[in-house]
């Protein structure tokens, strides 16, 4: 390995990028999905060398500008790639997944590579041991080539607040890919990886989905191990998949999902076989859209991608009606109360003494935890680690704190009484599309004003889905957020798979880039 400003970067092997498929015409294996890459790889239509190696000459072409990842996985890719071509040969690798090329978000553990969280402070560090969600992967044969950059311990709306620098948007480059999940989003979006892990907090799956015009899917709270997830908020935190279209989504949450006695909040459930609800009907299915979400500060044509979107699930004999959520108002500041309460909490382990950064000069031991913490951490994770010390302070811990929690257990209640009525719950993911770089980190209040449409999922711990539905005038990705009840991920998988059917094929940015010339 090799590294150039903070990045591991390495090489690949030489093969080709295109074969020949059944009917004799090439095929340009970046236009497949993930899942059509694993079955073109399962028939024998497309090696393993080819499939990893179409990610890595689009990283050595799309890297320099997108900065995307933060490590390029080169030590062991050579052996990992003959392992996985064997076991698939012997029939030890039967999945959807199986040779398909992933990206991983750099707040997951991966055992022997490092995991920095984009942050200065853990800019060396290399785990000991693998986070449940990749070894699942690698269990069902995926090939893991880097991992992505982020906000800081996903702490933040844009990917900027990263130690390594801000990840590009693809659609444009002058524009930010979303956050805190923003160089996953942004890695299959522009062709580098055919589909990505990412955390959601407070929708940082899904709004840098929207914002790149990629599928992002946050799961029911405590479907997916969070062993090995570096914890910003625990009780939101939750690991999900990011893909081209809802089919990607579909697969990696069923080889990711699992029971897990490491992890506390694991939840046994039987109902995990997610894919089965692509089918391609939605008769009946009752959508709920909150009035509040339709609201003023939601730009026009996000409102204009909205209404469209309606119209065709009922053209498709759903049924699209308003209601009132209620709480709405209340979501931002009871989320940021209590993510940042369990921020101060969970970070406080960054001291400089077992691991991580630690600063050169300093006298006394508390004199090195503060010249650590304040040199190895960044703007916006000292802002929130101050603001959740605030709340959680003597005095200050009844009318903050614990008025947070009991307005996350009055919205979990308006989303239950909705959920009485409703199949899925139908709103924008984010009130704009994505904005110029440098523009949200003027004003951090409005950064958090951003994520209006999807804290409160986090908060009530339910599963959401972002699927792209249309473009504004600028030429950049509306994305659209289906809401389900606890458990209900079939649903909203059902429903997005039918609204992929009704909208049709949604070009990603570099298939717009190859036919601009």
């Amino acid at each position: 390995m090799r590294r150039k400003r903070g990045r591991t970067v390495c090489g690949s092997e030489d093969s080709r990028m295109k074969k020949a498929g059944k009917g004799g015409l090439d095929m340009d294996i970046m236009e497949l999905s993930a899942v059509q890459l694993g079955k073109k790889i399962k028939s024998g239509e497309i090696g393993v060398r080819e499939a990893v190696k179409s990610c890595t000459d689009q990283i050595k072409k799309k890297e320099k500008q997108m900065n995307a990842f933060v490590t390029i996985q080169d030590t062991g890719l050579k052996g990992r790639i003959r392992e996985v071509e064997s076991g698939i040969r012997e029939g030890r690798y039967r999945g959807p997944l199986a040779g398909v090329p992933v990206a991983v978000k750099d707040n997951i553990c991966t055992k022997g590579i490092r995991t920095t969280c984009s942050s200065r402070i853990l800019e060396n560090f290399i785990p000991a041991y693998e986070a449940e969600a990749v070894k699942r992967l690698e269990a069902s044969g995926a090939i893991l080539i880097g991992k992505t950059n982020m906000d800081e311990f996903a702490m933040g709306s844009t990917t900027e607040t990263s130690s390594f620098g801000a990840t590009k948007n693809p659609w444009n480059l002058n524009h930010v890919p979303g956050g805190s999940s923003g160089g996953s989003c942004a890695a299959v979006a522009c062709g580098e990886a055919f589909f990505a892990l990412g955390s959601d907090t407070g929708g940082s799956i899904r709004q840098p989905s929207s914002y790149c015009g990629v599928t992002g899917l946050k799961p029911t709270y405590g479907t997916v191990s969070r062993f090995g997830l570096i914890a910003y908020g625990s009780s939101l935190d939750q690991i999900g998949p990011i893909g081209k279209n809802v089919s990607d989504c579909a697969a990696v949450l069923e080889v990711i999902a699992s029971y897990d006695e490491k992890d506390s909040t694991s939840i046994k459930r039987g109902d995990t076989d997610f894919t089965e609800a692509l089918t391609d009907s939605i008769a009946g299915m009752k959508i709920g859209v909150p009035k509040e979400y339709l609201a003023a500060g939601l730009e026009k044509e996000v409102k204009e991608a909205m209404v469209e979107a309606m119209r065709l699930f009922s053209m498709a004999g759903a049924s699209v009606e308003f209601f009132d959520l209620g709480l709405a108002d209340y979501a931002i500041p009871a989320y940021y109360v209590i993510a940042s309460a369990e921020a101060s909490s969970n970070l406080e382990r960054f001291d400089g003494v077992k691991y991580g950064y630690r600063a050169a000069e300093y006298e006394g031991l508390h004199g090195m935890y503060k010249r650590s913490r304040s040199e190895g951490f960044g703007e916006e994770v000292k802002r929130r680690i101050m603001l959740g010390s605030f709340v959680l302070s003597s005095g200050y811990y009844d009318a903050y704190y614990l008025k947070a929690l009991k307005v996350k257990g009055m919205i979990k209640q308006s989303f239950d009484h909705a959920f009485e009525k409703y199949d899925v719950i139908l709103g924008p993911t984010a009130p704009s599309t994505a904005p110029k770089l440098g523009e949200s980190l003027k004003d951090p209040l409005q950064m958090y004003l951003g994520d209006i449409y999807t804290v409160a999922v986090n908060l009530a711990g339910l599963p959401a889905l972002s699927v792209p539905c249309g473009m504004d005038s600028k030429g950049l990705p509306v994305g659209l957020q289906l809401i389900g009840d606890s458990f209900g991920e079939k649903k909203i998988i059902r429903a997005a798979y039918n609204y992929e059917l009704l909208r049709g094929k949604w070009e990603m940015a570099y298939e717009k880039e190859v036919k601009q010339g």
